[in-house]
């Protein structure tokens, strides 16, 4: 368990909400940090489906527009870890894909209902408009509802591996948050990972969020020279739900002593891995090519250690990875 010591010496612990209730308000009151300014919450809980048959009530919907071309829609739970992962947590998520799938007139009224009552909505779904391909709300629900399939975010105050597993376990693709809160007499910290901080922490300033489409993967020696190279494939990665239609390239940056990405190839398909929440990555026969090392360059921290992000075109002109990525 952590604990939290700030400069004065105070020593916070962590809080364990005892209601979900209370642990909903503390994120709906930080939703725009754990789930981004870039993307509107719909904060309701409205029956969708049909009953007997997978009903559900979300505890609210998130509509991400950090992608201009592809905006995203995703149906949001709120947990407890005390709650049964298999009974409880995952047949939630099991409704969430039937009901968004039988349901989409309903949700897409719900959603405009929603919108028409703020101003505050309606005012950054016209700022988002002036840079997207999209020019009222009607067409960008229509994609989001009726063209893309809607995914699941679930906030929980302890993400297990075990709830991973179950994840792994569905369909409908679903990306786990978690939030806790630590406390120390009177005062109060809230530690969550934000949604997304994998794709845009490392996002230059002259990339836009929609060129994003190769993903950079460490390896091992022996792991890169069997699967990366002689099977042409990558596994036990785990891929952000946004980026999973947006993946094109898979770049491997094999660790010391070599340091650097030094292999490229074109993404086949990328389908679960085995049942777990994380992919497996196929290889487009032939494609997997040799190019210039990018090593690393002056800024400490940039040899990856989990998957990061970046686009086609800046890889194949970086020297280092500094031109790569901001931090």
């Amino acid at each position: 368990m952590y604990k939290i010591i700030d400069n004065d010496g105070n020593t916070y612990t962590r809080y364990q909400y005892e209601k979900e209730s209370e642990f909903e308000k503390m994120i709906v009151a930080n939703v725009d940090a754990i789930l981004g300014k870039d993307g509107i919450y719909f904060d309701f809980k409205k029956l969708i489906g049909k009953p007997k048959k997978g009903a559900t009530i979300p505890d609210g919907y998130y509509l991400d527009l950090t992608f201009h071309s592809d905006p995203r829609l995703y149906l949001v739970e709120v947990e407890l870890h005390s709650h049964d992962v298999y009974g409880h947590i995952g047949e939630q998520i099991l409704r969430f894909g039937i009901s968004s799938d039988i349901d989409k007139y309903k949700i897409k009224n719900l959603l405009i209902s929603a919108i028409d009552s703020d101003h505050d909505k309606q005012n950054k779904l016209k700022e988002y408009f002036s840079h997207s391909n999209f020019s009222n709300k009607n067409e960008l629900l229509d994609k989001v509802i009726y063209d893309n399939k809607p995914a699941a975010i679930i906030i929980i105050d302890e993400a297990t591996e075990e709830l991973n597993n179950v994840m792994g376990q569905l369909t409908m693709s679903t990306d786990v948050i978690e939030a806790q809160t630590y406390v120390c007499g009177e005062k109060t910290l809230h530690r969550f990972t934000p949604f997304k901080d994998e794709i845009l922490i490392d996002m230059l300033d002259s990339e836009d969020a929609d060129e994003l489409d190769t993903i950079v993967v460490p390896a091992r020696e022996d792991g890169f020279n069997e699967e990366f190279v002689k099977n042409e494939r990558w596994f036990a990665i785990r891929i952000a739900g946004a980026m999973l239609d947006k993946i094109k390239y898979i770049a491997a940056y094999q660790v010391a002593p070599i340091s650097g990405i030094t292999y490229i190839a074109e993404v086949d398909r990328i389908e679960k891995y085995r049942d777990t929440n994380k992919y497996i990555v196929f290889f487009k026969n032939g494609s997997l090519s040799k190019i210039n090392k990018i090593g690393l360059g002056e800024k400490k921290g940039q040899a990856p250690q989990a998957p990061r992000y970046s686009s086609y075109k800046t890889l194949l002109k970086a020297k280092t990875l500094d031109d790569l990525w901001k931090s």
